[in-house]
């Protein structure tokens, strides 16, 4: 079936081109949803239109309305105020539309296509010497609900991870196991791994403190404390043996990275995200160091006296930017070129987004204009989906003092607290134990997810647990509870033996606002993939279902008395049970049939 905006825009062209004898080959035609206090379902502005038409905006509109009212059934009336044309699409239409979105399995949805674009998206990027926490959780629920969102608007997608499994971060926590450890592992502790090894980095990070205290004591300024620190000398001494591959530190590496992956893979599985493919820094970083070289012969960069290599950006209006030591390490951006290069070569990709705290804003302006000038075309898709950093209201976390709340933590506290208020709300009646525990889980993840994706990627935001469990509002639990009775009402249907049916000729209004509401969603996936934003689709679900809740307050369904109203009715309930269900599927969001 034809959409109306392609209906309504190809109407448009006819009539500026028959009453104003006017080109349209490249005429744009903005359609947007009408604002809730004119009547009508969709606005055109005419003031692009003034040039040709030389007329009145008032006048052009009222021309153009005439002409799309003629010209196309599906329009039965309309009204101008100023320059705007407010179109009202025919209830047959809305009608026809119900049946066919019905019909689709796939609605909302476009499948990739051979010549459709490939977009890698790269999310998580976790250190191995500490677990994931609450900012890594933002980090990977935007990169797999934005991976979902641009699969479902036709692309093809590659979702990877990179660990920055290597360098001097894990070094301390190597060098603090190593010292102090006394060969404890995660099993004799109890400990998951992550949070096993991250225990390591802490002690270090206290460790160092107190050396620097004791030689400030001796009349040391910090800096020149932090140059005589043994702690610091012995963590990059391990560097440099790690990078000479030296034996005893690539097993202790080895095993000490294996036990934070078993974390890693946990918290993973827990909070529902995957990845098609992981990189680890360790693998590309020698790539990394090659295109160095490489950019050194073309002069893009440039040595320096103590043998550390540079960028010089500032023509650009950027700065001199490091890209290796003068020891011959690496640093980020150097194990960064070496990853990019080596995925254009896994996989051929169009774009490749980075999800990465805006902190990292500069350190991608820098990273992409490196990338162009070393002549790789493919640079030109690079995109950072920079998003804002998570506070609690607490304030900000600290990892190495050991104040960041852990992704597992968080997640047990959200499903803890969906028992809680469930139980209080008494909305497990009937459920069975092992049931129960599945629904609180759903509830308090859900929860989770959905505060945290409702939110433009842009913006930072706080979170607050208790607040996100809120079964009234614009949260994941009211959404659920919504199709969960929707759920409900389809079982009560079928045990009655009602069936689904659109053999109707009018609808009320609040029926007509709620099908133009699913109407929307594939326009919505389209705009959210555009703009990386899960937020439109998040947000797109909660007016939705409000729509719907409007409309089940209004009006009856079950005992609606007309078969044919109530068969048209369970429909509507019906397919917009299924959009809910898609719209939370892309977000990673389950939803309950009961609650």
């Amino acid at each position: 079936m034809q959409s109306i905006h392609q209906l309504i825009s190809e109407s448009i062209k006819r009539a500026v081109s028959s009453l104003y004898k006017a080109p349209t080959d490249n005429l744009n035609i903005p359609i947007q949803p009408t604002r809730e206090e004119f009547e009508g379902d969709f606005t055109i502005v005419v003031f692009p239109f003034v040039s040709h038409s030389k007329k009145k905006p008032e006048d052009t509109a009222k021309e153009i309305g005439e002409f799309v009212k003629n010209d196309l059934k599906e329009i039965e009336s309309f009204n101008v105020i100023k320059g705007f044309l407010n179109l009202s699409v025919s209830k047959s239409y809305w009608i026809q539309f119900l049946k066919a979105a019905s019909e689709d399995k796939e609605f909302g949805f476009s499948e990739p296509q051979q010549d459709s674009p490939t977009v890698m998206v790269e999310y998580s990027c976790p250190n191995s010497n500490k677990p994931l926490h609450l900012g890594h959780v933002r980090n990977n629920l935007i990169g797999f609900a934005i991976s979902r969102i641009l699969k479902a608007a036709g692309n093809n997608v590659i979702k990877v991870n990179l660990i920055n499994d290597r360098g001097i971060h894990i070094c301390k926590s190597m060098l603090a196991w190593k010292k102090w450890g006394g060969g404890e592992t995660p099993q004799s502790s109890g400990l998951k791994g992550d949070f096993f090894v991250g225990k390591y980095y802490v002690l270090f990070d206290k460790k160092y403190k107190e050396e620097l205290k004791e030689l400030m004591a001796q009349g040391l300024s910090e800096e020149e404390a932090d140059k005589k620190s043994t702690l610091m000398e012995a963590a990059h001494e391990m560097l440099r043996w790690w990078e000479d591959g030296d034996a005893e530190t690539i097993n202790l590496w080895k095993m000490m990275n294996g036990w934070v992956y078993e974390g890693f893979d946990a918290t993973y599985k827990a909070m529902g995200v995957d990845f098609d493919k992981v990189y680890y820094e360790s693998e590309t970083y020698l790539m990394g160091k090659e295109i160095v070289d490489d950019g050194l012969m073309k002069e893009i960069f440039y040595r320096r006296t103590d043998h550390s290599v540079w960028v010089d950006l500032t023509h650009d209006g950027l700065d001199e930017k490091l890209v290796l030591r003068s020891d011959g390490t690496s640093v980020y951006i150097t194990q960064d070129l070496g990853t990019a290069y080596l995925r254009s070569q896994d996989f051929k990709f169009d774009k490749l987004v980075y999800v990465v705290a805006n902190e990292q804003e500069y350190h991608f302006k820098v990273l992409f204009l490196i990338l162009k000038k070393l002549g790789y075309k493919w640079a030109n898709g690079c995109f950072h989906l920079s998003y804002g950093m998570v506070e609690l209201p607490e304030g900000k976390m600290k990892s190495r003092e050991g104040t960041v709340v852990d992704a597992d933590d968080l997640m047990k506290e959200m499903v803890d607290t969906a028992r809680e208020i469930t139980k209080e709300l008494g909305k497990i009646e009937n459920f069975e134990s092992a049931e129960a525990e599945m629904l609180y889980s759903t509830i308090g993840m859900g929860a989770l997810k959905y505060f945290i994706l409702k939110v433009d990627p842009k913006k930072k935001m706080l979170f607050n647990p208790r607040e996100s469990v809120d079964f009234e509002g614009n949260t994941g639990p009211f959404i659920q509870y919504t199709h969960a009775r929707i759920c409900s009402l389809l079982n009560k249907a079928k045990d009655l033996g009602y069936t689904t049916g659109t053999n109707v000729t009018d609808i009320a209004d609040k029926e007509r606002n709620l099908i133009r509401k699913i109407y929307e969603f594939s326009s919505v996936i389209k705009d959210s993939a555009n703009t990386y934003n899960p937020a439109l689709v998040a947000n797109y679900t909660y007016d939705l279902v409000k729509e719907y809740n409007g409309f089940y307050h209004d009006y009856q369904v079950l005992k609606e008395e007309n078969p044919e109203v109530r068969s048209f009715r369970i429909a509507l309930s019906q397919q917009t049970g299924a959009v809910i269900k898609k719209a939370f599927w892309l977000l990673g969001i389950d939803v309950p049939e009961r609650m």
